[in-house]
């Protein structure tokens, strides 16, 4: 059995937006050499989430204008109030950000046979940014032989 960890790096450009990862996550599962066993795709913050879902621009549109209304950025959130009013690091108030990743989450899992992703014919690996644009890292774990 072997383990093997990659990190990248991907640039937003707003929140929320989702990035199809899709590609380097396969090119990275080839580079390993790994023939069976998974990856998990791990997103390292808390306003960044991973998912697995079609990409297709309508549905996209969807997501992001269903995110918003579940989580609206200019509703009232203690996490703005607080932790950003005494905040040094030029952080902006993202409580929404926070309370949507919540609803979405920090990883995938996904299914390695024959050196390649095992995902459904409309499947795409998306990078969730959820509060604004930055530099975001990704960890590719794999598990197998």
């Amino acid at each position: 059995m072997k383990c093997v960890t990659h990190t990248f790096t991907v640039q937003t450009q707003k929140g929320p937006e989702l990035v199809d990862i899709t590609d380097k996550v396969a090119q990275v599962v080839e580079e390993t050499c790994i023939q069976n066993g998974f990856v998990v795709v791990f997103s390292r913050h808390t306003t960044a989430a991973i998912r697995i879902n079609e990409n297709c621009p309508h549905l996209i549109q969807d997501i992001e204008e269903m995110l918003q209304r579940l989580a609206p950025p200019d509703a009232y959130y203690r996490h703005n109030v607080y932790a950003h009013a005494f905040s040094v690091n030029g952080e902006r108030p993202n409580g929404h950000a926070h309370c949507q990743h919540l609803l979405l989450g920090v990883s995938e899992a996904i299914p390695v046979v024959g050196g390649r992703l095992l995902l459904g014919q409309y499947q795409r690996i998306f990078l969730v940014e959820l509060d604004h644009g930055r530099p975001r890292e990704v960890v590719v774990q794999l598990v197998g032989e």
